[in-house]
């Protein structure tokens, strides 16, 4: 299968590419720089999509990136670094002469909102509440291609939570203050705690790529999490666990409110009870279903 990939030199993107190459598969990664096996945003807008069985939109600036401050400027990248891409391939599939037979775009639970109690699945209905959910939304609109293509492509949308991995993502931040025993729980740290390995998140995408013999004119959708509902502090005790290092001290919510914005710190303050039920009737299986294994998988142990 050719698969191209934008956003395919990040964390997750990378993640994907050695999957997929591993089955075999052709990758071309679309990127914001030219390169070997690479073309750009520019050379999709103007000459198309590349001849593909699928296609995979993983891009998007670090919304939790500890160097930009919570500014107009920065909330203007997030958004257009995920929706401008989306459209511009959403566009170059419905306009292709050979569609891609899958059309994959990975997208976040933000959409749902925090709650102690409710438990949300891919068949939860919900109504954007913040700038997160919004964009969410925009981003996901951004990918619905036109009926008289969704009968030729299989539109999927992937809503993971935090992605754990020694290569990027949230843990990249984490490991340093946990090696010095400066971890502690962010918050009350009862709040739920969604989570995926990259490993799985890619595994899941993969799965998705896979052709369905009547697409439907709807997007399928898969969350992109473990079926184990943690807590923040479930998630900090294990990786101190795993660590060897003590978890005493709390970070309040005040400080990550000032120091990442409130608009942002929900991410880290708040969560969502969301489970992957599709995903897991779709017949996938994870590699790390729970903390423990995923965890020792990550710190090398």
């Amino acid at each position: 299968m050719r698969v191209v990939i934008g956003g395919g030199s990040g964390f997750v993107g990378r993640e994907l590419t050695r999957l997929l190459k591993s089955k075999g598969h052709e990758i071309t990664l679309i990127s914001r720089q030219p390169g070997p096996g690479k073309i750009t945003w520019a050379d999709v807008e103007s000459g198309g999509l590349p001849p593909c069985e699928g296609a995979v939109n993983v891009a998007g600036e670090n919304i939790m990136n500890p160097l930009r401050w919570w500014n107009e400027s920065y909330k203007k990248d997030l958004v257009s670094s995920r929706v401008n891409t989306t459209r511009i391939l959403a566009q170059a599939i419905a306009a292709s002469p050979t569609p891609p037979h899958s059309w994959v775009l990975v997208t976040g639970v933000a959409c749902y909102k925090p709650s102690l109690q409710t438990q949300y699945t891919e068949e939860s209905e919900w109504t954007p509440f913040d700038f997160l959910s919004h964009l969410v939304k925009e981003w996901e609109a951004a990918g619905q291609l036109p009926e008289n293509s969704a009968k030729k492509t299989r539109q999927v949308i992937i809503r993971p939570g935090a992605v754990l991995g020694r290569d990027g993502g949230a843990m990249k931040q984490m490991l340093i203050p946990f090696w010095l025993g400066l971890g502690g729980t962010l918050g009350s740290g009862r709040q739920p705690f969604p989570w995926i390995h990259v490993s799985d998140l890619a595994g899941i995408i993969a799965h998705a790529l896979e052709p369905k013999e009547e697409p439907s004119t709807e997007p399928d959708v898969f969350n992109g999490v473990v079926p184990a509902l943690n807590t923040n502090f479930e998630f900090t005790k294990d990786l101190g666990r795993t660590l060897k290092r003590p978890t005493i001290f709390p970070v309040p919510g005040f400080f990550l409110d000032v120091f990442f914005g409130s608009e942002r710190a929900v991410i880290l303050t708040q969560g969502q009870k969301v489970v992957p039920k599709k995903t897991l009737e779709s017949g996938f299986e994870f590699q790390y279903p729970d903390l423990t294994s995923a965890l020792k998988e990550i710190v090398g142990y």
